[in-house]
């Protein structure tokens, strides 16, 4: 699954849907919002684009790694502290090749999907986070 998306997911269920009985290993990311100093984020997206880039990197790291599946959802919208923002699921039949192209999917969301990231500090000033959000 891909899919980019104001709605929260339920994590259980999406490793539920991605276990599989030859695959040995689930490695997950699950990106939230955290406190630095902020009240929320609002995360914008060229939603078109965005979802056929996630699908080239999902593509990608089918061709690098033997992997099974590889799941991710991404969120838009405002979010508040604590909010799941980003979700990675990926099925190996071990640990390793799982932990590599799960870090792969990651940095290359972060390299090259067009999804930006604004912050409401507190006091409700808002700042636009430079670079693409992962």
């Amino acid at each position: 699954m891909i899919d980019v998306t104001q709605d929260d997911f339920d994590v259980n269920e999406m490793i539920g849907r991605a276990k599989k009985t030859s695959t040995g290993a689930l490695v997950t990311f699950l990106g939230v919002v955290r406190d630095d100093g902020i009240e929320g984020i609002e995360l914008e997206a060229y939603k078109e684009v965005a979802l056929a880039e996630l699908g080239a990197i999902k593509d990608e790291a089918f061709a690098k790694f033997p992997v099974y599946s590889v799941d991710i959802i991404h969120r838009t919208g405002r979010l508040k502290v604590g909010d799941n923002i980003l979700l990675i699921i990926v099925g190996a039949g071990h640990r390793r090749e799982a932990f590599e192209a799960c870090e792969y999917v990651l940095e290359r969301i972060k390299q090259s999907v067009p999804i930006w990231k604004k912050e409401t500090v507190k006091g409700g000033d808002t700042r636009w986070v430079p670079g693409h959000h992962g």
